[in-house]
């Protein structure tokens, strides 16, 4: 992984920002070993190389406790801007749950806590990488169900009858 003169990396109380290497494409993520999808060498080596980075990250701000505390409690959004170096060689969406999961499992954090997700495809034929912001939102309370029933769904006029 190349991550030298990345930087910018931040953590304040509500948000953690790091700029990271692209992750393996897609095709490079995944390899079938006896019949099964697992992560290839590769994204094994991008996940362990973003944990390093973020601990570090996180071991010399002094807004690391506030910012681990509020993750217990609190909702998530998670912004993923992708700079490519060409603008057709990759999908956007391809190294999105790679780098949420490596960003999740360095902090120890389920990525279900995540209710936002924003994706931007940039170029930067010079400094291709990956910008990630999470960022505290709302406390989580509980929700009652909601009160919308079948009741609440519109009738059709027409039924389709058997055809003999």
């Amino acid at each position: 992984m190349h991550w030298e003169h990345l930087g910018g990396d931040t953590l304040s109380t509500r948000e953690l920002f790091v700029v990271l290497p692209l992750p393996p494409s897609i095709n490079h993520q995944y390899a079938t070993v006896n019949g099964r999808r697992v992560l290839a060498s590769t994204g094994r080596r991008y996940k362990t190389a973003v944990a390093s980075h973020l601990l570090t990250v996180l071991r010399e701000s002094s807004h690391r406790t506030e910012f681990l505390s509020k993750l217990e409690t609190h909702a998530l959004s998670l912004s993923l801007r992708f700079y490519f170096k060409t603008a057709l060689r990759r999908d956007l969406d391809g190294g999105l749950k790679i780098a949420q999961d490596a960003i999740c499992q360095s902090i120890d954090l389920n990525d279900n806590r995540i209710t936002e997700i924003h994706l931007h495809k940039d170029l930067d034929s010079v400094r291709p990488r990956l910008e990630c912001l999470l960022a505290i939102q709302e406390p989580i309370t509980r929700s009652t169900r909601s009160s919308r029933s079948l009741s609440m769904v519109p009738k059709t006029s027409h039924r389709i009858s058997p055809q003999s």
